[in-house]
């Protein structure tokens, strides 16, 4: 089948943009809201492969796992149709193409971003009223919430940069693929690779924190949002929507 080209690929991505901008606001929030599940789900089948490993081996072998199984979420996101707010931070390259406007692509975050944070607290909710976590499961969900926001805020930014370096490589990958297993292939590796390495997804950790909050974490809401979320959400825009956007559009934007 081929692939297209880094300078098709861009192409794709600024007409991608300007579709999501253009979304009614319903539409909008609803697949927002799709995406937080869909992200949440990969949040939960990870701390399933995590939990209760005693040796490093068994710890390093589960976290393996746990990184090949998360990018099942982002593979529902694009492939299902649903709006990701880190996947979103793309927009700004249909902002520099002048296709949209800034209040187009703010809306289109702000928006999203609330629905991600929505579908994320209605799935932790189905999962701590699910009977799944007791035990180790529990546990591991507990300790996971509690020790993102043990991070000081120069370590959540930074590993919010790397991540969404990351996920956004992997939204622009499966764009130059043209059948589904290659998608699919695009998608994995990057997302494998952010999991396994420890960055931080903004709304993976919308899953990760109130799971473990409605579990008993030590968390309160504020550690939460001013611990964690500010500073990842901060970085995964630098990362997404200003280090790669911003390369690959003076590369290969047409003179």
């Amino acid at each position: 089948m081929g692939t297209n080209s880094p300078a098709e690929i861009l192409q794709i991505w600024i007409g991608n943009g300007t579709k999501k901008a253009n979304l009614p606001i319903a539409k909008m929030f609803l697949l927002g809201i799709a995406a937080g599940i869909y992200i949440g789900l990969g949040s939960h089948v990870f701390l399933i492969a995590t939990a209760g490993a005693e040796t490093g081996f068994e710890q390093m072998m589960g976290k393996l796992v746990g990184a090949s199984l998360f990018p099942a979420g982002l593979m529902m996101v694009i492939l299902c149709g649903a709006e990701l707010f880190t996947g979103n931070c793309l927009l700004t390259l249909a902002l520099a193409d002048k296709k949209i406007s800034m209040k187009q692509m703010l809306t289109n975050w702000v928006v999203v971003y609330l629905g991600n944070f929505a579908g994320a607290l209605f799935l932790s909710a189905l999962l701590a009223g699910s009977g799944l976590y007791g035990g180790a499961l529990g546990e591991r969900a507990v300790a996971v919430a509690t020790s993102k926001v043990a991070m000081s805020f120069g370590e959540g930014l930074i590993r919010g940069v790397l991540c969404n370096i990351l996920v956004v490589l992997a939204c622009w990958m499966q764009a130059g693929a043209k059948d589904l297993t290659g998608k699919i292939l695009a998608i994995w590796f990057p997302i494998a690779m952010f999991v396994f390495a420890g960055f931080e997804h903004s709304v993976a950790n919308m899953t990760y924190i109130p799971l473990g909050m409605m579990l008993g974490a030590p968390v309160s809401a504020g550690q939460m949002l001013i611990g964690n979320l500010l500073p990842v959400t901060i970085g995964n825009i630098i990362g997404g929507g200003l280090i790669v956007p911003a390369a690959y559009y003076y590369i290969y934007k047409p003179q």
